[in-house]
């Protein structure tokens, strides 16, 4: 219908339209995002020689850690010596005792103190033993007072606490010697561990970055993975963003050449059915007027009874459309004889075909650039491989190894040694916490023995075996407390000297980076110590400074003595490497959308069909002769009034002839007039065909035409802009590799293979093994250890006073 057919053709428009809108920003459009595969995995190779990072683990005795510290700097609160320990460093004769008594006037007050216990208390004990064999001292008591139960209860008390403080304390000294004896032979040995792994750390560079190097296999193959696919996603990107506009194109080609062929082959049916029509009528003509004649003179003869009511319908019996006064479509004919000279299902089927094989074309015109490009990757694995030759390290880390093996090998004897006294003072530790426990014991059992024995006494006076034997486990207490406090106070004063000193004269000091500057302060050390020297730093540069760069991720290259700057940064751009790979992409271009859709012979088809006359055609006269009927009355209509009166007649001369003349009309409808209603059914369907086509076919074949000739020219425009973009956006998708393959050189070169992290990390780990985890808790095993010993004294005056009240009273009083 004339509806369907606008419509089809505004929604072919409609699709050109949207075609050109999607494919105009096809320069400009975005690349596919980089999904989960676009990240590269590294295999990490230098694991097993890093030095791992020690921290302070928390513990339930850190409380205790800081009660001693506390104290520790009360008892010393000078700084670092720095003139007392240059002198001693560089010349131990100029030394003088005062200057050390000085700096250690703390420490010596305590030792007065030790030495004042040490002699004091013993000396208290022999004159105990003295008086009590006079039998001066914990005896009886002489008379029985009401206020002793009090005193006896406070005693009780007073001596009981004490004896909790004692437990407590030697509780404390018992776990924090087991942790230093925990904690000692792993830190001992983690130093020539430490030194060791440093020296494999170094002298491993060169394996560690040529195993870097290697690392660019994984980007390089995922680079020529990525080859291997480019010219067919390029050739199908170019296919799915075009093919839109092109199949629209060729089908609307489709469409005009199906206008030719439909409308030719109306044209003709046009001209045939109009001649065959003019022709029958003339035939018909002669032979319709004498059968009027015929009918008209039986119908009017007297003996034709009510034949007049059809008689006026005889008179109509003439001929209607004359087909000989429409116009001659022979001039159209002409203009399209040989039409159409092109075989355009051939021609749209070879534009599609040649437009469908872009992909494998893509893969044919891009195989040599691809080739190119892999051997591209061989090369750059040979500018790549640069990094390592030209990395500066194994020749200047010599002093530094030299330094470590100088390091582990003098620390030997020393660790020996710090592990044989540390194994005595475990021994002497456990056994006098031992006597302590002994001594608590002898408390316990002389208090239970001793207040159960009171209960059982009924007069104070009379003899109790259980409250004496209460006294005398007291008096063995007491003894005990004599006879080792001495031995306690000494071995107190011995770790407190050596913990304490480490404590304030290292750790604090190391904590706080004193002792970092003192070692850069020139003339501090001897030159046999210089250490800048000895580790090969910079001029510029010293062990404070080192150790910061380090701590922050610093390079071995970067705190080193070089002849020559090595600069990280410059190997690692990535323009080094890539200049070529870019510019060879850049470079590339081919022809990939030469797409011939209408050669010149189907144009000028298509143009001679537009400029053919066929809009030119009045086809309203056409309309208006088929609006009449082949003749003028209806002949079946006819034949049936005929019929009709044939029944109605009483003289059977008139009903066989009006029987004859019925039959007469029928075979001529049935053999003249029925066949040129049918041809004029025929010219209808091509005159309505052609009058619908004809007012818009010239536009139609313009649009046509111009739209063909447009995407004909658009199409290696585009295609070359899509080629762009795709090789644009492969292009920043390879460098992102090659970024992130560089970044992690830099990274791992950095903080992993040829870092000096692991010097800071080492420094680090030394002060958590030697203050967090061995200081700490032996300053807190001589502070627990002291206490004990202290709280001796009380418990020694509070157990001799109570054994008095454990034994019967001598006279009693009423």
């Amino acid at each position: 219908s004339p509806g369907s057919l606008f419509a089809t053709e505004a929604m072919r428009a409609a699709g050109l339209l949207l075609a050109w809108a999607l494919l105009r920003p096809a320069a400009t459009q975005q690349c596919h995002p980089a999904g989960p595969g676009g990240v590269l995995r590294f295999t990490d190779t230098h694991a097993e020689i890093r030095v791992p990072a020690l921290h302070r683990v928390p513990s339930s005795l850190d409380p205790l850690y800081g009660l001693v510290r506390r104290c520790l700097d009360l008892i010393q609160q000078n700084p670092l010596p720095t003139e007392l320990l240059r002198a001693a460093l560089n010349d131990p004769s100029s030394v003088r005792t005062s200057q050390v008594v000085q700096y250690e006037l703390g420490y010596v007050v305590c030792a007065a103190v030790a030495l004042l216990f040490t002699v004091a208390v013993p000396v208290a004990g022999m004159c105990f033993c003295y008086c009590r064999g006079r039998r001066r001292c914990g005896g009886r008591l002489r008379a029985h007072r009401r206020s002793l139960g009090c005193r006896r209860h406070c005693l009780l008390a007073c001596l009981s606490l004490t004896s909790l403080v004692i437990l407590t304390s030697v509780v404390c000294a018992f776990v924090t010697s087991q942790r230093v004896k925990a904690q000692m032979e792993p830190g001992l040995g983690a130093v020539p561990a430490t030194l060791r792994t440093l020296r494999q750390h170094i002298t491993n560079i060169p394996q560690g970055v040529q195993m870097v190097v290697d690392q660019f296999e994984v980007p390089r193959q995922q680079i020529i993975s990525d080859l291997g696919g480019l010219s067919r996603s390029v050739g199908l990107s170019i296919h799915t963003q075009l093919k839109a506009m092109t199949y629209a194109a060729l089908a609307d080609l489709q469409d005009r050449a199906g206008d030719l062929q439909t409308s030719l082959h109306h044209l003709q049916i046009l001209d045939k059915t109009a001649r065959a029509l003019a022709s029958a009528r003339a035939e018909l003509e002669p032979a319709l007027r004498e059968r009027r004649r015929r009918v008209v003179a039986l119908l009017d003869d007297p003996r034709c009874t009510s034949c007049a009511s059809v008689l006026g319908r005889a008179q109509g019996l003439e001929l209607g459309a004359d087909y000989s006064k429409v116009p001659s479509v022979e001039k159209v004919l002409k203009a399209l004889a040989g039409l159409p000279r092109s075989d355009f299902a051939e021609m749209i089927r070879q534009g599609n075909g040649t437009f469908n094989s872009i992909p494998e074309l893509a893969v044919e015109r891009m195989a040599q650039v691809i080739q190119d490009l892999r051997d591209e990757m061989a090369r750059m694995a040979e500018k790549v491989q640069s990094i390592a030759n030209s990395f500066p390290l194994p020749d200047y880390t010599q002093p530094v190894s030299e330094a470590l093996v100088k390091a582990e090998d003098r620390s030997q004897p020393y660790l020996r040694e710090v592990e044989r006294f540390e194994r005595y003072r475990w021994i002497a530790g456990t056994v006098l916490c031992s006597i302590i426990l002994l001594i608590l014991a002898c408390n316990i059992i002389g208090m239970a023995l001793g207040a159960y024995g009171l209960s059982k006494r009924e007069d104070p006076s009379d003899y109790e075996c259980r409250g004496e034997a209460g006294a005398k486990f007291l008096l063995v207490g007491v003894g005990l407390a004599f006879l080792f406090s001495w031995l306690l106070i000494l071995l107190v004063f011995a770790t407190f000297l050596v913990g304490g000193n480490i404590q304030t004269l290292v750790c604090r000091n190391w904590v706080n980076q004193e002792i970092y500057k003192f070692i850069d302060t020139p003339g501090n050390l001897p030159p046999s110590m210089n250490v800048t020297r000895q580790l090969n730093l910079r001029r510029d540069s010293n062990l404070s400074a080192t150790y910061r760069e380090c701590k922050s991720g610093a390079g071995l290259w970067e705190v080193l003595q070089l002849d020559r700057s090595y600069d990280l940064n410059e190997h690692l751009k990535s323009p080094k490497y890539t200049a070529d790979f870019q510019k060879r992409l850049g470079d590339f271009t081919a022809h990939l959308g030469d797409v011939r859709l209408l050669r010149s012979e189907g144009r000028q088809d298509l143009e001679t069909f537009a400029h053919s006359g066929v809009d030119e055609v009045d086809y309203g006269r056409f309309q208006e002769e088929m609006k009449n009927p082949v003749v003028q009355t209806s002949i079946p209509g006819l034949a049936r009034s005929l019929e009709g009166l044939q029944k109605m007649q009483r003289n059977s001369t008139v009903a066989g002839r009006l029987a004859a003349e019925a039959q007469a009309l029928w075979q001529m409808q049935n053999s003249t007039v029925q066949s040129q209603e049918a041809l004029v059914a025929k010219l209808g369907e091509s005159v309505q065909f052609l009058s619908h086509l004809a007012p818009h076919l010239q536009e139609r074949v313009k649009t046509t035409l111009a739209n063909t000739a447009s995407v004909e020219a658009r199409l290696p425009v585009h295609a070359q802009q899509i080629l762009r973009q795709e090789i644009g956006c492969f292009t920043r998708k390879e460098l992102r590799y090659f970024t992130q393959y560089l970044n992690w050189v830099g990274q791992t070169l950095r903080e992993d293979v040829a870092s000096c992290q692991p010097l800071a990390t080492a420094l680090d780990n030394g002060r958590v093994i030697l203050c967090d985890r061995i200081a700490d808790p032996w300053n807190a095993f001589w502070f627990s250890l002291g206490c004990c010993t202290f709280f001796l004294i009380p418990n020694i005056i509070f157990a001799i006073r109570l054994t008095k009240h454990f034994r019967p009273i001598r006279n009693r009083l009423m």
